[in-house]
């Protein structure tokens, strides 16, 4: 096998290749519980220090005849639930009123279609708060949804398996990456006859939320937004340096989140942004990177009147951008592909493809 991380206890660890933790029987018997389960159906819901999501779906097989899943109902909102932990080390009351807000409607959705599997995951913020457990208490206590509170190696293994589809055929290697709200999971992987191993790992501490919030970018004249943004590729870079040295020409980029999603649709020139045409598509890294050069010495104005930003994504895009442009730089040579799709997906796919 490869060689793989070493946790900070020196045992090895191929995040793929964990134990999958077991997916609730359904919303737990609460405020929410649907009276008759379909079984047939399966919930993934990721409350993340940006936003809440969640996507219901039945197994399905893809054109191909490999396993794969329909998606029956989706749900998506900002919740900012992560809003000035850094400064605070605590969830605000606002914060945690807006997800649970969007957490009570998942709840619905649920109930309302009697969805047999559930799993629904909390990440970043809800690591780093102090009052983490109290706003678990209060999501169980309003809408029964029992959150769990995972882990950097069990995001960053879910994040792959969400979009491990699309590394190319191809590739021997892939670098895997998942943009978050609080952090960024990055994954070396290599090809083996039965799947992918993990060559490496980190969870880097910054995500577009805290690395925005610690260096206020757009503090400043063009110049000193420009400062900052090359301050922020530097914090991220600097957690980095372990996988670059493992970089070769054979790696592909495989970049989740709406970051990598909303830079590579203004890339293309859409519109409007059309995940059909975004998910799976090819970004020419160079493009990227010019890209983001010129957000960043945008001001908050200008960057919300850009169609496909606008003013929910105007204070966090460049936060994202340097975050990108920091591991594309990890390996400058290496093509980078773009999922829309990640942690809502690995959760779907390890609950179904237990027996």
């Amino acid at each position: 096998m490869a060689t793989i991380r070493e946790d900070q206890d020196g045992t090895t660890v191929d995040i793929l290749n964990s134990a999958i933790p077991a997916p609730s029987p359904g919303p737990p018997q609460g405020l929410h519980a649907p009276r008759r389960a379909a079984r047939g159906l399966y919930g993934a819901l990721d409350l993340g220090t940006n936003n809440c999501r969640l996507l219901i779906a039945r197994p399905a097989q893809d054109s191909g005849g490999h396993e794969s899943f329909q998606v029956i109902d989706a749900f998506s909102r900002i919740v900012r639930l992560g809003e000035g932990l850094m400064a605070n080390g605590a969830l605000s009351d606002a914060a945690m009123d807006r997800a649970v807000a969007a957490l009570a409607v998942c709840a619905e959705k649920l109930a309302r279609r009697g969805v047999g599997h559930v799993r629904s995951v909390a990440t970043e913020a809800c690591r780093r708060a102090t009052n983490a457990a109290h706003f678990v208490a209060r999501v169980y206590a309003e809408t029964g949804l029992a959150l769990d509170v995972i882990s950097p190696r069990e995001e960053a293994r879910l994040a792959v398996l969400g979009c491990q589809t699309l590394i190319d055929p191809t590739a021997r290697r892939a670098l895997v990456f998942d943009i978050g709200g609080g952090s960024t999971e990055v994954v070396l992987v290599k090809r083996r006859d039965d799947g992918f191993t993990t060559q490496g790992w980190v969870s880097v501490p910054w995500g577009v939320v805290s690395l925005a919030e610690t260096e206020l970018h757009d503090a400043g004249d063009a110049p000193a937004r420009t400062a900052a943004y090359a301050r922020m590729k530097a914090r991220v870079a600097s957690h980095l340096g372990g996988l670059s040295r493992q970089m070769r020409r054979d790696v592909q980029l495989l970049g989740a989140s709406g970051t990598v999603t909303t830079l590579a649709s203004l890339n293309m020139g859409l519109p409007h942004y059309d995940r059909r045409q975004v998910d799976g598509a090819w970004a020419d890294p160079a493009a990227m990177r010019a890209l983001a050069a010129r957000l960043a010495a945008l001001s908050p104005a200008e960057r919300a009147a850009v169609p496909g930003i606008g003013a929910d994504r105007a204070d966090l895009v460049v936060a994202g951008a340097a975050i990108l442009e920091a591991v594309m730089d990890s390996s400058p040579h290496s093509p980078l592909r773009v999922a829309d799709r990640g942690l809502r997906e690995g959760i779907l796919r390890a609950m179904m493809a237990r027996p």
